[in-house]
């Protein structure tokens, strides 16, 4: 097994020192599976202070904001190290902060680990390997198994069921059957956690290469209800095509497609968290729109915009930044927009509104379209996707010509305000919003053409 030779630098200092440094958790578990990276995690018999006095002057810059939980971070010819302190932590299964007590042994330390795969470790100067929980059988066998067992690793920190799931998508690993069975009895403690944390493993689990299989876990266990309440919601509303089981395995499969265009798009693209978002939620406000029409129809009419209303709520009381809230309640509230394209009955000017409406969510807008065409019908899919095809080239004809990415009205602030002797105030915006409408619905307008037409709302609306 390759490792850094940062780690065996490391290593010589702490065996001078008299002290064991293993290498442990995730970084022997992507070690193994052949994916090291330059950030490590080691674990040692030495105490805090005892770890600072060896690294201090080996490393290029050290912090202990970590310290009072045994843990020094430094940093090393860019590359970033953790040094913790064995630990033999106690929990008061209240909240899911532990009671730091230092272990005097590497079986303690590992014992008190999330899963099994995450429990091994390597002692850097013999290479000698630990592996008290067969976590390697588990890695090999693609298995999701805790050290102790799963009620007593979820009731210490909750946050392990979610952790669960995000491995499962991260790494494409089938959880063991009583890790599922403790994961149901316990989805409630949850409630434990702060939205702030259960976000961070959310978007984790959703930027994974098997995000589908997270999601249907925590679905499945009931941890969704807890999370995201509105994804098991979908599972009651029957698409408007009657081609799905339901709306929550139309809105996977929509990610799974869309996940697929990010890849076309940009083999080496880091995963888009927005589009991914926006895949998962954009039918999320079916449900509370679903009407039974005569004759054994089901209509949604403006779920896209309930929808985009629903996403505003959940994302922010996940504590997500407000520029992810804005981007993906956009994207939600403009999904449809694009069915009523028809056969590209659209006037330029609605070709202009749609692209000014996205702005810079345009090329995600595309995708998010592209994915949600689930048809099982070929032909119809195929004909879907040319219409798609057809509109895109009109953007790009019309932004050749026009600019659209910087639509702005033919005439600037300064001048509405020198023609119609205005001071600044919430006319000049009026008169920019009108100018600006003109501009999409007839494209650029001559100086002289911008002018009399301002002229004319102005007389039109007494100013002046």
């Amino acid at each position: 097994m390759r490792i850094s030779p940062l780690a065996d630098d490391l290593a010589r200092l702490f065996a001078q020192a008299g002290h064991r440094l293993y290498l442990v958790g995730g970084s022997v578990r992507d070690a193994l599976l052949g994916r090291l990276s330059s950030d490590l995690d080691f674990t040692t018999d030495a105490l805090p202070e005892q770890v600072l006095g060896i690294v201090s002057r080996w490393a290029d810059a050290v912090w202990e904001t970590g310290i009072e939980f045994g843990t020094v971070g430094i940093t090393k010819r860019g590359a970033t190290l953790e040094i913790t302190t064995f630990r033999a932590d106690t929990y008061d299964r209240v909240s899911r902060n532990p009671e730091v007590r230092f272990g005097d042994s590497i079986e303690g330390d590992l014992l008190r680990r999330d899963f099994t795969v995450n429990a091994m470790a390597i002692e850097l100067s013999t290479k000698q390997f630990v592996d008290p929980h067969n976590g390697l059988a588990a890695l090999a066998d693609r298995v999701l198994d805790t050290p102790a067992t799963p009620q007593e690793s979820f009731a210490d920190d909750p946050l392990r069921m979610l952790r669960a799931a995000r491995f499962v998508s991260q790494l494409g690993f089938s959880p063991a059957p009583r890790v599922v069975e403790a994961m149901r009895e316990m989805a409630g403690e949850i409630d434990r956690i702060t939205a702030e944390r259960v976000q961070t493993e959310l978007s984790k689990l959703l930027t994974g290469a098997h995000p589908r299989r997270g999601l249907e876990l925590m679905v499945d266990t009931g941890l969704a209800e807890r999370v995201l309440p509105e994804m098991p919601g979908m599972r009651l509303a029957i698409d408007e095509h009657h081609q799905h089981k339901d709306v929550y395995q139309h809105s996977l499969t929509v990610l799974e497609q869309a996940i697929a265009l990010e890849k076309r798009d940009d083999p080496d693209a880091e995963p888009d968290l927005v589009l991914r978002l926006a895949a998962l939620l954009h039918d999320i406000g079916k449900p509370a729109t679903r009407r039974f029409e005569p004759g054994g129809g089901v209509s949604f009419h403006h779920h896209e915009v309930v929808g985009a209303k629903i996403v505003r709520k959940r994302l922010r009381a996940l504590r997500y930044s407000k520029q992810i809230v804005d981007d993906v309640s956009q994207l939600v509230f403009l999904h449809l927009r694009f069915h009523g394209y028809g056969k590209g009955e659209w006037t330029d000017s609605a070709v202009r509104r749609y692209v000014t409406d996205a702005g810079p969510l345009l090329s995600r807008l595309h995708k998010l379209v592209r994915a949600d065409c689930t048809t099982r019908n070929k032909r119809k899919a195929a004909a879907l996707q040319r219409t798609y095809d057809e509109l895109e080239e009109r953007i790009t004809r019309i932004a050749a010509e026009e600019d659209l990415a910087r639509v702005r009205p033919d005439l600037d602030g300064n001048e509405i305000m020198k023609l119609l002797n205005l001071p600044p105030g919430p006319l000049v915006g009026q008169a920019w919003r009108y100018l600006k409408e003109l501009r999409l619905d007839r494209g650029p307008l001559s100086h002289e053409e911008a002018v009399a037409e301002l002229r004319r709302w102005a007389e039109e609306n007494g100013i002046g």
